[in-house]
């Protein structure tokens, strides 16, 4: 074989696997399956039986099972063993006025950077006696993971194609599994800084994580929040791929949600 026709055959090849590389990459991802809906809450059910699974015509796609069974937890269940009261308001997220996001550390062509990406389309319900928040219940929150976005497209798409893999798994999810500091009576103008413990899902990974959130009582129709927790990336064995334009990812990723309430 002469070397014109081997530099020929080695161009192709070049060509095929650069061809290859970049759609394992930055190929296209399937878009959100439909707009995203909580998975409903049970308020009238009693915390010392299972939760029926939700209905699967009402989600996009069906929670893990690990956490379809707990879909709620209430502080009483946590901390007393009693029953939920029946004093509660179901309260859902406002999609229009939430945000979902990520923040993670990055080197983009040798500039450091916070990356940040943001999605609306987060969803859930808790369920909530503004007499006495120690009976608060919360609901799974769902978050659309083929929605995320940060101001680089190249990164966008190798977010959902290497690392969250979104085609398979659309969505990642927390199920409450306990809440702390939350007790008292709310009225306009008050807010309360608590804990929420639960199981973190990303992909085929669950783990428990612990969310710091705030939320203020502008009135009794509408809550406004945030939570927020930091993650490692190797507990969900995230892994970012090797691409000549990004370097140095930073191992910790700050998860945060800005929240309304409003009675469902």
């Amino acid at each position: 074989m002469n070397k014109k026709l081997m530099a020929f055959f080695l161009a192709i090849a070049v060509i095929a696997g650069g061809v290859w590389f970049y759609n394992w990459v930055l190929g296209d991802t399937l878009e959100a399956s439909e707009p995203i809906q909580a998975v409903p809450l049970e308020i009238d059910t009693p915390t010392s039986e299972p939760l029926s699974d939700p209905d699967p015509t009402e989600i996009a796609e069906p929670v893990p099972d690990a956490t379809a069974t707990e879909a709620a937890v209430s502080v009483a269940e946590v901390e007393t063993g009693a029953d939920p009261p029946p004093d509660l308001t179901r309260y859902t997220i406002v999609q229009a006025e939430s945000q979902a996001r990520f923040t993670i550390y990055e080197e983009l062509n040798g500039v450091p950077t916070d990356v940040i990406g943001v999605t609306d389309q987060v969803a859930g319900e808790a369920a909530i006696n503004l007499a006495d928040l120690s009976d608060t219940r919360m609901g799974v929150i769902l978050v659309n993971a083929r929605t995320l976005a940060t101001d680089e497209s190249r990164r966008n798409q190798a977010i959902r194609n290497r690392i969250l893999l979104t085609d398979q798994y659309e969505f990642i999810s927390f199920t409450p599994t306990g809440i702390s500091g939350l007790s008292g009576s709310a009225a306009p103008g008050q807010t309360f800084t608590f804990r929420i413990l639960g199981d973190l899902t990303i992909r085929d990974i669950t783990q428990p994580v612990e969310f710091e959130a705030t939320v203020s009582v502008d009135s009794p129709e509408r809550l406004t929040g945030t939570a927020s927790t930091v993650i490692a990336k190797s507990d969900f064995n995230l892994i970012v791929p090797n691409v000549p334009f990004v370097a140095n990812v930073g191992e910790n990723v700050t998860l945060e949600i800005d929240f309304v309430l409003a009675p469902a």
